[in-house]
Formats: structure tokens, sequence, C-alpha cells
């Protein structure tokens, strides 16, 4: 059976790659990731926050974080994180990177214009295979349109796109008004492959110190409907590469992952909850799902329930929402 894919340029083994996370902060895990089975492995994100720290200072940047950080597994990191800054980064992904043999993908997250964007050049001279960049943004000012976000986030790749000869990921969130339409952008302006998505980072009030007090819940299965739904309207419409990102614990959730559209599918939770050897039941639940329907390539199942080859398309708009509620009774 034939599970190897393509994704950014390089050529893996299999479609389960290693999303952002703390794991590459020990390279002790990351061996054990790849001795696992792992294809690819991301490394955690080098932030935008963490690049200009110098300038605004280590306590402003900490209260941006409690609003504002996007990795799978920890949205409020103590100040030791942000004080490694940036030569650390680049040596730990350097460290990673001679520490296996799979690829490596560095990660910036970002969200402003402004010369953070140059240090892209810098994970590209640590060795990383390609980049991610996490364009993870929650819009709080009434005065700036949708279009104006739209508009930066396209200025923002086209700069890391000038400065890299890598292949360029991005990562999305899902809440843009004409996502087919920015995706399409996205691509015109430099990705290569598209991410969905980041996962929202939800503060909950403390009713006894009436605060705010952070949360953090890792992702559950049923988080990848939605991304399967986009996934399935993006496939085949927009000339760039899918990955899925959030939700996927599963080998079945990884073929519905691929069915929808996806070249990579990104795991993290899964790993922090079963340990690294996931990867095999994942890959191997892959495997008995795709002999039992006699599926004998991931080419073969790409794409098959995307918008353009769904048996019934309509199920992935609005029809499907009207019958569901027509259905639906006490």
């Amino acid at each position: 059976m034939n599970l190897e894919t393509t994704y950014l340029g390089l050529k893996l083994k299999h479609p389960i790659i290693s999303g952002a996370s703390p794991l590459p902060d020990d390279l002790d895990k990351v061996r054990e990731l790849e001795d696992a089975g792992i294809a690819a492995i991301t490394m955690y994100s080098l932030f935008e926050e963490q690049i200009t720290q110098n300038m605004v200072g280590a306590e402003a940047h900490i209260g941006a974080y409690e609003n504002s950080f996007a990795e799978a597994i920890s949205f409020f990191p103590e100040a030791g994180i942000l004080e490694r800054g940036v030569d650390n980064y680049v040596e730990q992904l350097s460290k990673v990177k001679s520490a296996v043999d799979v690829p490596v993908i560095g990660s910036l997250n970002g969200t402003r214009e402004g010369p953070w964007v140059n240090y892209a050049s810098l994970i590209q001279e640590a060795g990383a295979d390609a980049l991610e960049l996490n364009l993870y943004f929650l819009p709080t000012d009434m005065e700036e349109s949708a279009a104006a976000i739209e508009d930066r986030c396209v200025r923002i790749i086209q700069a890391i796109r000038d400065q890299i000869r890598i292949p360029l990921a991005v990562k999305l969130s899902p809440f843009y008004t004409a996502l087919p339409h920015f995706a399409r952008r996205l691509s015109k302006a430099g990705a290569d492959s598209l991410v969905c998505f980041n996962r929202f980072y939800q503060p909950d009030i403390d009713t006894d110190t009436i605060d705010v007090r952070p949360s953090l819940d890792l992702s559950h299965s049923h988080e990848l409907l939605l991304r399967l739904r986009w996934l399935a309207m993006l496939s085949e419409r927009v000339p760039c590469e899918l990955a899925v990102s959030g939700g996927v614990h599963t080998g079945v959730d990884a073929v519905k992952s691929i069915m929808s559209g996806a070249h990579a599918v990104q795991v993290v939770s899964t790993l922090l909850i079963n340990g690294c050897r996931q990867v095999g039941e994942i890959l191997d639940e892959m495997k008995k799902w795709m002999e039992e329907k006699e599926y004998d390539s991931l080419d073969t199942l790409r794409g098959c329930m995307n918008y353009s080859r769904c048996p019934d398309p309509e199920a992935l708009e609005r029809a499907n929402y009207m019958r569901i509620l027509k259905s639906w009774r006490a």
C-alpha cells in the first residue's frame, strides 16, 4: 500500500506530520517522534513579539500573549519562553535538523507588517526545509475593515516570500468573510500550502476572583468537522496544497481529512495525550481502512469527497443546514 504524499515540495513517506508544539524543544522527543514514524516535524513558533520584544519590553509581550497566543498546546507561555529570542530559536532548529533525517518545518507567527518578516531568512539559513506562517489574529480594532485585514495578510506573505527560497505554508483561522476568495489571494501572493486551521485561545471568566482566567483544552475529533468542510470547499479550487490541523486523533480522522483534499495531516494533541506511539496507531488504522475499502494509494483517495467530486455537494452548503433543521425532533 502506497501512503506516500508530497507536501511543500517534500516527498513524505506518509501524510502524518507533527504540528507546531513545544515537542521540538526536547531533542529526545524529536528522536522519539522520528522513531515512531512521523513523516515531518514542525517547530514551535517564533513570534513577532519575540523578535521585537527589546523595543516594547517583556511585560507588554506577556500581556499581548494573553489574548493572542495560537500554539496547539500552550496558549499562555511563561516569560522564559519569550526571553529565549531569535538566537535560541535558530539554534534549536539547527539542532533538531541535525538530530533527525525527516524534514523539519520552521514556524513564524505574526500579524503586523514590520521588520520581523526578515527573520524568515534566518529560519531558512538554519536548515528548515520549509516555513509555516501562522496568521493567527483576533480583530478588535473597530476602525479596521475585513478588507484591510486581508490586504495586510497578503502583504505579509509577499514580504516573507521575497525573503526565502524554501516552500511557504500559511496557517489560517476559518473566520474570514469570504474564505475561498481569500485563500486564492494567498496562493497568488506566494503561499505553497494553506493549513486549516489554527485554534483560538478562549479565555474564561473566574466568577470568584472577578478576573479573566486563561483556559486551554486540547483538541477533540469533533473539531475536525469544520476543517473537513473547508478542505472540501477549497480542494482543487485553489492552486496550492492543503493541510489539516486540529481535531485529528485517529486513523479514521486522517482518512476523512485526505478524502476532503488534505495533502498533509498535522497532529499535536493526540501525541500529547497518547505519546509518540500514536503515530503508528494512526497509520495502522489508515492502512486497515484503505485495505477494507480497496484503496491502494493516497492519490486515489485524496479529494474524493471534495466539493467538485462529492456525490452530494449541496450537503456541504446551505441545503444540508436546512435539511438538518427540518429533520430534528425534540
